[in-house]
């Protein structure tokens, strides 16, 4: 706790001018292009950093601050009683407006890219996103006078995910943008969940579905995963994926294993969009499936005392148990670098994404918290000790090829079809080179 207390006090009294805001002037300047970029905290050459409010002296001059938020659909209502209670504290602080608008965050850099005067000032998004909105610099990186008691205060893979020669680029919101195993209780024990064999056992004996989004890169890179074709970043051009090394006929055979499954248990496994499992929990054709945090509500509400969730379970290919491995990534809140409010957005995403509101959206929302004091907190919910859980078993969601994602999809797709033949190696050979071929774009 002392060495904590010892970097968060650090933060504060070395926390000086805001790098890319709007105001008077000084030598230093951001890297993020577009914007005002010039900036001098007033009050003081060392502007103190509250953990939870940053000094209203870091607003400088802005005055009649308008500005324009986008958050997901179902978490629009949150952020707007947040925003509110921004606006209480600095009351001080004149606000023209502070609009909070609803816009998917897997969506969020194509359009701000496409029009970054008109975007939102603040804004989520994934971390997969991050070298995207950069490379268009259009992301302002966080100001130094916040940089420090943000890096002290998150969990460090979500720091170091948007850290960039030595800088922060956006403000961790999230440290569980991945997926997991969800299920009804009264038809999967907790044994049957596992193993991917169990879990569909369990829904044939119960005459009810399991979801998977086969068709969706996202979910289906599990298949090539599993089998050991893991990405890492890219190939020295920076833009061609890069796999670690892989045993080219284990990941065949567990492709193979993954679809003899489909077939197996035809009409119990069943490629859907995930939105579809809390409906069918409700309506009681759905035993299980794979989701994601973004569901978490609409789950627990549809089960109630019989929801449970795990890591993803393991499948048997050959002799061996095999860990399902996923994709896991972070969200961030970010600041488009050609807000005419510099200042004020820099201390809006500051607070969005500090612990008190991450906090509000692990209840209300099930977020799994990025904020170390805010992960303690929510410690006990089943949904976070499942993410926690498959985070260790997944792949990080950054420096992910544009090619990537329809290359899986189309993986998965072929796999799952009725007229796909799970014993012909020569042909899931060939359907593998071809996926890995895509997603290098040769």
């Amino acid at each position: 706790m002392k060495k904590v207390l010892a970097i968060l006090l650090a933060g504060m009294l070395t926390a000086t001018a805001f790098a890319g805001c709007g105001g008077g002037g000084s030598n230093t300047e951001s890297k993020a292009e577009g914007g005002n970029t010039e900036s001098k905290a007033e009050g003081g050459d060392a502007a103190e950093v509250d953990h939870s409010w940053p000094d209203a002296s870091l607003f400088g001059d802005e005055t009649n601050v308008e500005l324009k938020v986008w958050a997901p659909d179902k978490a629009v209502n949150l952020v707007k009683e947040q925003v509110k209670a921004f606006q209480a504290h600095y009351s001080d602080i004149t606000f023209k407006s502070i609009e909070v608008i609803a816009q998917g965050e897997s969506d969020a850099a194509t359009q701000i890219i496409n029009d970054p005067e008109q975007a939102a000032d603040v804004f989520g998004f994934p971390s997969d996103q991050t070298n995207k909105l950069m490379d268009a610099q259009v992301l302002a990186p966080v100001a130094p006078a916040l940089s420090s008691t943000v890096k002290a205060m998150n969990a460090e893979k979500t720091v170091s995910a948007a850290t960039f020669d030595d800088e922060l680029y956006a403000f961790p919101e999230t440290n569980d943008n991945g997926y997991y195993l969800v299920y009804d209780k009264t038809a999967v024990t907790d044994e049957d969940a596992k193993t991917l064999e169990g879990v569909l056992e369990a829904c044939k004996k119960a005459g009810k579905t399991f979801i998977m989004d086969c068709g969706n890169g996202f979910y289906s890179c599990v298949f090539a995963f599993t089998g050991g074709a893991v990405i890492d970043g890219f190939e020295e051009d920076g833009e061609t994926q890069k796999f670690v090394d892989y045993d080219e006929d284990k990941a065949v055979d567990t492709l193979m294993a993954f679809a003899k499954l489909m077939k197996d248990y035809k009409g119990i496994f069943t490629s859907q969009d995930p939105a579809n499992i809390s409906t069918g929990f409700k309506n009681g054709k759905v035993a299980a499936g794979v989701d994601g945090s973004w569901n978490a509500t609409a789950d627990k509400e549809s089960l109630g005392d019989n929801f449970a969730a795990a890591k993803l379970p393991t499948i048997k290919v050959g002799n061996e148990d095999k860990q399902l491995i996923s994709m896991f990534g972070y969200k961030y809140i970010g600041v488009n670098s050609h807000s005419k409010f510099q200042r004020s957005a820099q201390i809006l995403g500051y607070y969005l994404a500090g612990e008190e509101c991450q906090k509000q959206r692990a209840e209300q929302l099930g977020w799994g918290p990025s904020n170390t004091a805010a992960q303690e907190a929510t410690s006990s919910d089943p949904i976070l000790q499942a993410i926690a859980a498959q985070a260790d078993n997944a792949v990080a969601q950054v420096n992910i090829a544009g090619t990537f994602w329809s290359a899986m999809g189309t993986l998965g797709s072929e796999m799952y079809k009725d007229n796909w033949k799970a014993d012909d190696k020569a042909a899931t050979k060939t359907l593998f080179e071809k996926t890995i071929a895509n997603v290098r774009d040769e």
